[in-house]
């Protein structure tokens, strides 16, 4: 069918399009994409860490700071995505004073890309504390060992942080250097960790186009604050210009 401007054929269109009529909520597009970033190579991921998110938070000062984390779980029918940190850093800091958060995945091999806003809180401790456990020994004790974001005098110093805590956990090296012997070995997580849910008020999805003729669409929706999370109503959406 030629369109209204005369082209009979996307020209611009190398890793598909967006559906001419967008479904009503974003999720299934979302969920689409993320498998195809996890198994869309040979049944591997298409890029090392397809779970990598960028997250964007806000300072006292106004200044914008963001950084690479990892999504570790979501619910996409509650509408929410997570991602555990050290609560005491400063990206901690900043989302306990602004709880609000933008986050982005792209996956470059797939010339794709989502984008989150929304409404931050943090996770159960059950939650936290269920991820924790399933983390490697190394990974467990570096998290009592970082006060992240802090300075340190040296790399030595940081190391030495590190030997004390596995004094006081009573870990031998060998532990921590062989991931199946460490399994059985129990660190509790601090209270100054754990993981952070962002409930998403707008979810925008790209997908490269040729000639930076790019393809997106917008979904939009009220949150509404209930108990520790929120309930989301009706998604409103619409195409973006590129």
């Amino acid at each position: 069918m030629t369109s209204s401007g005369g082209i009979s054929d996307d020209p611009f269109s190398s890793g598909g399009t967006l559906p001419d009529d967008l479904p009503a909520s974003p999720w299934g597009i979302f969920q689409e994409w993320w498998d195809d970033a996890h198994t869309g190579s040979e049944g591997g991921p298409v890029q090392p860490n397809p779970n990598a998110v960028n997250i964007a938070t806000l300072g006292d000062d106004g200044m914008p700071a963001n950084r690479v984390v990892l999504c570790k779980k979501m619910d996409l029918a509650a509408g929410w995505i997570c991602f555990f940190t050290n609560y005491d850093g400063r990206k901690g800091r900043q989302l306990d004073a602004h709880p609000k958060a933008s986050a982005c995945f792209h996956w470059d091999a797939l010339d794709r890309q989502i984008r989150i806003e929304g409404e931050i809180t943090r996770s159960p401790a059950q939650e936290s504390d269920d991820y924790f456990a399933t983390r490697a020994l190394i990974s467990r004790l570096g998290a009592w060992a970082s006060d992240q974001s802090e300075p340190v005098a040296s790399r030595d110093e940081l190391l030495a942080h590190y030997a004390e805590v596995m004094e006081k956990f009573e870990v031998p090296l060998d532990a921590i250097m062989d991931r199946d012997a460490g399994v059985n070995v129990t660190i509790p997580r601090p209270e100054h960790w754990g993981g952070y849910r962002l409930w998403a008020s707008r979810v925008e999805l790209w997908i490269g186009g040729q000639g930076r003729f790019h393809d997106r669409a917008v979904w939009t929706q009220e949150l509404t604050k209930e108990g520790d999370g929120f309930t989301g109503g009706d998604w409103d959406s619409t195409r973006l210009q590129p």
